[in-house]
């Protein structure tokens, strides 16, 4: 296992640097028709130029993210400012995943996405955002390698797990637990490999993780060993350990790209 500096400590302020690569990013952007997807059927012409949008919108990220290496995915807020115990926690763990190899990939924005970005890219690293179109503007944080946009949640939670070989979470809000029991049911119901899931921050988890032993196991919704599923710590040691341990079997190198093609890694 590498050495490591002391991650607890808070580096020192540097200037931002400029945001990397966008492969989409329009401030004050208009087309959010995500509410009038959902809102129950459309004319049959309206459906099927919607349907051919969203398998654009999957075809443009496949074509993004399919050279970026595996990568580990980090949720939590974006509410958190550096120098915050949370912030500063997500960025030092990012940096091990970093030196590990692995690409580190968020939702783009600020708060722990930002930290996490951050992190990885200060220890040479790459680092991922994939953000979702809002009604209120959230532009990409600095420390992004490569910034992709997508109007629907659930093709953008479709990237982060795709090319992800296991996931960091951080504390958060309903977002952020949203992702979390994404990959938790995605990985109970083996609809993609055991990938470890680490939760980091023990006091803010405690009430979740009692309500899963206490009442989900207690009443037979969930099994026994699924809390298994889950490792919660604050120990960066700890958590690089099950990183480390989880994700090795499934580790497999980056593609190259054809040129030709319009493809770059």
């Amino acid at each position: 296992m590498p050495e490591h500096a002391n991650d607890s400590r808070t580096p020192a302020a540097e200037p931002a640097p400029e945001p990397g690569h966008l492969e989409q990013w329009h401030p004050g952007r208009a087309e959010y028709d995500v509410p009038e997807f959902l809102r129950g059927p459309a004319s049959r012409l309206a459906e099927l130029l919607r349907a051919l949008r969203i398998l654009a919108e999957f075809i443009r990220g496949f074509r993004a993210l399919h050279f970026v290496g595996p990568c580990v995915t980090v949720f939590g807020s974006a509410r958190f400012k550096p120098g915050h115990p949370h912030y500063e926690m997500a960025r030092a763990i990012a940096g091990r995943m970093a030196r590990m190899g692995l690409t580190t990939m968020t939702g783009g924005g600020p708060g722990i996405m930002e930290a996490a970005n951050r992190g990885a890219k200060e220890a040479g690293g790459r680092s991922i955002g994939c953000n979702i179109i809002l009604p209120m503007e959230q532009k990409p944080n600095p420390y992004v390698d490569r910034f992709i946009e997508f109007r629907y949640f659930f093709v953008r939670k479709v990237m982060l797990v795709k090319y992800s070989v296991g996931f960091i979470v951080l504390p958060g809000g309903f977002g952020t637990l949203d992702e979390l029991f994404e990959a938790l049911t995605l990985v109970q119901t083996r609809k993609i490999s055991s990938f470890p899931i680490v939760l980091m921050g023990v006091e803010y988890w405690s009430p979740l993780m009692k309500l899963v032993t206490d009442t989900l196991v207690r009443n037979g919704t969930i099994d026994p060993e699924d809390v298994g599923l889950l490792t919660v710590t604050d120990d960066l040691d700890v958590a690089e350990e099950a990183m480390r341990k989880g994700i090795m079997p499934f580790v497999r190198p980056a593609r190259r790209p054809i040129r030709v093609l319009g493809e770059r890694d």
